[in-house]
């Protein structure tokens, strides 16, 4: 069982979700609008978010924003839009995933338990590269012994890659481990997250190393660590 946080000003819509995810066992806090979802989140734990977009005053990309300065849990966003940029954003910001509406709420059951089931599946190790380690059972990164505060997306593209070193990667085999199913060949989502992990890696960035026309591969080389 999980606890989950349902966020949107729709109240037959927070209902039909708390009633498929009753029937998955899981138990759901509801909130209205982006100030009550906020105030829930510094006071109370929640295995996974499901956040709409499209609220009065404050929207979800905001939420999100906000979240992420102090949390890691995983956010499904919903919307109406479904404009690229707008999935761009919100995967930028964080968010580890993003239904359109009207969708299906088996669906939306489906990508839920494929998000808390990755969770639960880390190994209980410690993954060491010159300063960067990485600890996959409490999902945190450091680096010279400085913690990253890496988005969730980040953190298992890094901990795939880095556990599988020299192993290349398609954007469509990063896709299926992060993000759970396909999203119809769109690796730019893949790049996108990609680029930022490497701009929180600093001088580690070149671990992540581009194999043009596949995808990436994970590869520590010591001497290509300029490190301060």
């Amino acid at each position: 069982m999980a606890r989950l946080l349902i966020v949107d000003d729709d109240a037959r819509l927070r209902k039909l979700v708390q009633t498929y995810a009753g029937l998955e066992a899981h138990e759901c806090v509801e909130a209205g609008n982006g100030r009550q979802a906020l105030e829930l989140v510094s006071s109370q734990s929640f295995d996974l978010i499901v956040l709409d977009v499209m609220m009065p005053e404050q929207d979800g990309f905001e939420v999100l924003e906000e979240i992420r300065k102090t949390s890691q849990v995983p956010v499904i966003m919903l919307t109406a839009r479904s404009e690229e940029e707008d999935k761009l954003l919100g995967f930028r910001l964080g968010g580890d995933d993003y239904v359109s509406k009207p969708f299906s709420p088996r669906e939306l059951m489906a990508r839920i338990q494929a998000i808390l089931k990755r969770n639960q599946k880390v190994p209980d190790e410690v993954i060491q590269f010159g300063g960067l380690s990485i600890f996959p059972a409490s999902r945190t990164v450091t680096l010279n012994g400085k913690q990253l505060n890496l988005p969730p997306k980040e953190f298992d593209l890094l901990s795939n890659m880095a556990q599988n070193e020299r192993i290349v990667f398609s954007r469509e085999r990063l896709l299926e481990l992060v993000w759970g199913y396909c999203y119809y060949g769109d690796g730019r989502i893949v790049d996108t997250h990609v680029k930022s992990l490497r701009d929180h890696l600093g001088p580690y960035r070149t671990v992540i190393q581009t194999v043009w026309g596949v995808g990436y591969k994970f590869e520590y080389n010591k001497e290509s660590i300029k490190d301060n």
